[in-house]
């Protein structure tokens, strides 16, 4: 039996999820989570844990695909401030060194935030841990309201629990809201059969199945992440965020990084 089209949970509107082969002229998609690490704000020449010019590049993007109508959330990472993982392995204990993980990604949302407004793009916070100075808490109907008001939504805190990294809240999050697709923006440009960097003849696949994704491990999610894109058929495009303007081409659906569906 065809599984049915997915459908937001709280707006009968939605259209199906089109083809990557529509003309580039219009996005393919109507609803997306963008999945930024937080490592990829640190700044490469001066080592400082956000960068500004990196931080406006990405936010000129996430402007360009939301002038685009494209309903936009983001779910960042807080790696380039704090990593829970390897504070517990250096002896802290772990659900107190994943809770300050979380409280970093809210620093990098609310960079973000910041730099979205200036450029006159409507956005808000939400956070799966209450600090109500700070963001709204996390509330599935309020965030998808904002996102059919053409806001854009920041996702921070990840889960709000200990354990569960970045990648599963934007793999969450993305079926929650029913997005149509998680754009998950790396350093690398795409997903390859081994190391690109320590193995120069590693080759970079340009689509993939969940099922082959499996099968030859390749890292693309950790394994929670990717079993709940898997189980509620949520594609994934991994691609390099460093050059510009590839958040708009993966939105457009041009042969951008690799396509696991």
């Amino acid at each position: 039996m065809r599984p049915m089209p997915r459908k937001s949970p709280t707006s009968s509107s939605a259209k199906p999820t089109q083809s990557r082969r529509t003309s580039p002229a219009k996005p393919v998609y109507r609803r997306v989570v963008l999945k930024l690490s937080g490592e990829a704000l640190r700044a490469p020449d001066t080592g400082d844990n956000i960068s500004p010019q990196i931080v406006l590049n990405v936010a000129e993007q996430i402007r360009d695909i939301h002038k685009r109508g494209v309903q936009t959330a983001v779910v960042i990472g807080g790696g380039n401030i704090w990593r829970g993982l390897s504070a517990s392995h250096r002896g802290m204990d772990r659900t107190t060194a994943d809770y300050m993980g979380m409280l970093a990604t809210v620093i990098n949302g609310l960079a973000i935030m910041s730099q979205l407004e200036q450029l006159g793009v409507p956005t808000r916070v939400q956070t799966a841990i209450e600090m109500n100075n700070v963001a709204e808490p996390f509330i599935l109907r309020r965030a998808v309201r904002h996102l059919d008001l053409g806001r854009v939504v920041i996702f921070v805190a990840g889960t709000g629990n200990p354990y569960f990294s970045t990648d599963t809240t934007a793999a969450l999050r993305a079926s929650e809201i029913g997005a149509e697709v998680i754009l998950k923006a790396t350093k690398v440009d795409g997903v390859y059969d081994s190391d690109p960097k320590k193995n120069p003849k590693a080759k970079r696949f340009d689509t993939l199945t969940f099922k082959e994704a499996l099968s030859r491990e390749l890292k693309v999610m950790d394994s929670t992440a990717f079993s709940l894109c898997m189980d509620n058929q949520v594609p994934i495009v991994v691609f390099e965020m460093a050059t510009p303007g590839n958040i708009t081409r993966a939105v457009l659906g041009e042969r951008v990084g690799t396509l696991v569906s």
